[in-house]
């Protein structure tokens, strides 16, 4: 079976909690890594950045022999995703769609809420991702709730979209068990404890590493969906279309691969929390910031 090799990006870190998800499913595969540090966050940047940024990375990770590009970013899976699309003729598995899904089956009362960077929230790529969604026959796993959504008795949505801009530069300085960021993530949940939503979408790839702190916050009655778990089922998809149009040449593993736009030390340092001795030789590439 051949070996494939899969593109990867993000604004920095937060990519690889996907990343994680991916090789506990899918060992086997090739990842190139693109963390764009030197541009993070990206929750602050307009669509036309956003676009232009995804253009360079995913040029730059085919030109690596990416055969398929996951864009583990939603910031940039709602703004710049159906651009780009449109514009590179290979696979592009963003975050956004995989997210509603999950979020869609997980919930009980309907409730769903988001927290995410601003320009995720400012999007509403989510709130008409839930809507497709729920149109092509995707519905929650209880039965009452499903019954009660088809006779038109009850609403599931996005009720609270909270905006956490003060999240991923925590989490791209390791600080994301801090007292700062406890506290930070108090008075950023409470609105989605306030509108009773039994379902929370971590809307960003960064908010994992924060995942013990809001559930410390949220309590176990609310469900935390993490898209990666969803975009593996999607990659799958993609690898079996792969295989359909390749022969079965082998070829060798040669180890997963990481870039940065910023410091690789600090990308290393902070990825190997998550990724513990996986991350090393990150290589600097230059970029206009």
């Amino acid at each position: 079976m051949k070996q494939h090799v899969i593109g990867m990006f993000d604004s920095g870190v937060g990519g690889l909690t996907v990343m994680k998800e991916i090789l506990a499913q899918l060992p086997e595969l090739q990842i190139i890594y693109f963390g764009d540090t030197a541009r993070v966050p990206y929750g602050n940047r307009s669509r036309e950045e956003l676009i232009s940024f995804g253009e360079e990375i995913i040029s730059f990770l085919i030109a690596q022999g990416a055969e398929a590009v996951v864009i583990a970013c939603n910031t940039s899976s709602a703004n710049a995703l159906p651009v780009l699309k449109e514009q590179f003729n290979l696979p592009l598995i963003g975050t956004i769609e995989p997210g509603a899904r999950a979020a869609v089956r997980a919930t009980e009362n309907g409730k769903i809420g988001l927290i995410a960077t601003e320009a995720t929230v400012r999007s509403k790529a989510y709130n008409s991702a839930v809507k497709r969604v729920l149109t092509k026959g995707v519905f929650p796993k209880k039965d009452e709730l499903r019954e009660a959504w088809q006779m038109e008795e009850t609403v599931i949505e996005v009720v609270r979209a909270q905006a956490c801009p003060l999240f991923v530069p925590l989490v791209e300085a390791g600080l994301a068990h801090s007292p700062e960021a406890r506290g930070i993530a108090r008075t950023y949940l409470a609105p989605i404890q306030e509108v009773g939503a039994d379902t929370l979408i971590l809307g960003c790839t960064h908010y994992p590493y924060l995942a013990p702190v809001i559930r410390e916050i949220m309590g176990d009655r609310i469900t935390l969906v993490d898209p990666a778990q969803a975009m593996v089922e999607e990659l799958k998809e993609v690898l079996q279309q792969l295989e359909s149009n390749d022969g079965n040449d082998e070829e060798c593993f040669d180890g997963h691969r990481f870039f940065v736009s910023g410091d690789p030390a600090l990308f290393e340092q902070v990825g190997n929390t998550l990724l513990p001795g996986l991350i090393h030789d990150v290589k600097q590439v230059s970029w206009h910031v």
